[in-house]
C-alpha cells in the first residue's frame, strides 16, 4: 500500500508541474509573437535599397483585414516588400518554425536535449535527394515544381522510414536507442551514396554545396505555397501532442496506467516532427543547429512543459532563422553567406554548452 502511495505522490509531483503551473503564460506568448512580428518587420526593411522600418510595419499592418493605413511607400519600394523581401522573411519563419518545432518534438520523444530533426537520416536523405536532382540537371532549386525540392523531400521521408524499418524486429518496436543507431547506419549510408554521385559529377559541386549549407533564395511565393501546408499541417499536430509528451516525460509505466500508448504516441510524434523538417529542408537546404539549440534556450528560460516548449519553440524558432537570414545577407554585403554558415557560428557553441553542461550533471 505504501508502495502504491509513493507511485502515487510521484506523478502528482511530476505531472503537477506540467499540466498546471508550467501552462504557456500569456506573457511567453506575447513575447513570441513580438519576436516574430520584429523579425519580420527588420527582415523586409533590409537590403540594399533601405526602406524604414516604420513605414514597412505599416504596410504590413495595411494588408491585414479590417486595417486600412496609409504607408507612404513608393510603388517602387512596394514591389521590393511583397515581390522580393515579403516572401523570402515568411520563408524563413515558416522553415525556422519547422525546424525548432520537430527538435522540440524530437527532444520529447526520445527525452534528450541534444536530439535534433536530422537525428533520424533527414538531412542525408534529403541531401542525396537534391543532388540526384541537380547532377541530373533537372532543376535550379527554386520554384513550387522544381524537381530539387521534391527529390530532397522523398529522400528525406525515405530515410525516416529506413531507420523506422531497421528499428522493428518481428512486429514489435525495439527501444528508442535502436531507432536512433537505425537513423546513424542510415544517415552514413545515405552520406556515402551522396559522395560518390559528386565525385562522378565534379562540374555540379558549387551548386550541391550552396544547397548543402541551406539558402532561403526564391522565385516569388511559390516556396512559401509549397510549405505552407506542411507547416500548419504539422504544427497543428506538434501542439496537439504537447499533453501526451508531457505524460510521457514521468515515464513509460505511469504513462501506461494514465492510458496513454507510449509507443503509439512517440510514432505519430515522430512521423509528423519528421514530415515537418523533411517540408522544411526541402525547400531551404540542410540549415543546422535550428532544431537544437532554439527548443533548449527556451526549456532553459520557460521551463521544461512540452505546453510551453514546442510552441515557443515554433514562434522563436521562426523569428531566429529570420534574423540569421537577416545577417547572412548582409554580413558580407553584396555578396550573401549561406545561412548555414550564421546559424553554425552561432549553434556550435551553444552545442558544446550543452554537452558540457549534461555531462557534468
Amino acid at each position: 500500500m505504501s508502495d502504491s502511495g509513493e507511485t502515487d505522490s510521484r506523478m502528482t509531483a511530476s505531472v503537477a508541474p506540467s499540466l498546471g503551473v508550467s501552462r504557456l503564460g500569456g506573457r511567453w506568448l506575447v513575447g513570441g509573437t513580438l519576436a516574430v512580428a520584429t523579425a519580420l518587420v527588420v527582415g523586409v526593411s533590409t537590403g540594399p535599397v533601405s526602406i524604414p522600418p516604420g513605414r514597412v510595419a505599416l504596410e504590413l499592418l495595411d494588408r491585414l483585414p479590417l486595417i486600412s493605413v496609409e504607408s507612404g511607400l513608393s510603388e517602387g519600394q512596394q514591389a521590393i516588400v511583397w515581390n522580393l523581401r515579403a516572401p523570402r522573411v515568411i520563408l524563413g519563419l515558416l522553415v525556422g518554425s519547422m525546424l525548432a518545432g520537430s527538435g522540440a518534438a524530437y527532444q520529447g520523444v526520445f527525452r534528450n536535449p541534444l536530439a535534433d530533426p536530422y537525428l533520424l537520416g533527414i538531412a542525408a536523405g534529403a541531401g542525396l535527394g537534391a543532388t540526384l536532382a541537380i547532377v541530373s540537371g533537372l532543376g535550379d532549386g527554386l520554384g513550387i515544381i522544381d524537381p530539387v525540392p521534391v527529390a530532397a523531400f522523398v529522400g528525406a521521408l525515405l530515410a525516416v522510414l529506413a531507420a523506422g524499418t531497421l528499428s522493428v524486429r518481428r512486429g514489435s518496436a525495439m527501444p528508442p536507442s535502436t531507432l536512433i543507431l537505425a537513423g546513424v547506419a542510415v544517415a552514413s549510408f545515405f552520406t556515402a551514396l551522396q559522395t560518390f554521385v559528386q565525385q562522378r559529377h565534379a562540374e555540379t559541386l558549387r551548386q550541391v554545396f550552396a544547397w548543402i549549407l541551406g539558402r532561403l533564395s526564391t522565385a516569388g511565393w511559390d516556396e512559401v505555397l509549397l510549405l505552407l501546408p506542411y507547416a500548419v499541417v504539422c504544427s497543428g499536430g506538434m501542439l496537439l501532442a504537447v499533453g501526451a509528451l508531457d505524460v510521457l516525460a514521468v515515464g513509460d509505466d505511469e504513462a501506461s496506467s494514465l492510458g496513454l500508448r507510449p509507443r503509439t504516441v512517440r510514432r505519430l510524434v515522430l512521423i509528423v516532427a519528421s514530415l515537418g523538417a523533411a517540408a522544411a529542408v526541402a525547400v531551404s537546404g540542410l540549415i543546422g543547429f535550428v532544431g537544437l539549440i532554439v527548443p533548449h534556450a527556451v526549456r532553459l528560460v520557460a521551463g521544461i512543459s512540452h505546453r510551453r516548449v514546442i510552441p515557443l519553440s515554433l514562434l522563436f524558432g521562426g523569428a531566429f532563422l529570420a534574423l540569421a537570414d537577416v545577417a547572412a545577407r548582409t554580413v558580407q554585403s553584396p555578396a550573401e553567406m549561406p545561412i548555414g554558415v550564421i546559424t553554425a557560428f552561432i549553434g556550435a557553441p551553444f552545442f558544446l554548452a550543452i554537452l558540457r553542461r549534461q555531462t557534468a550533471q
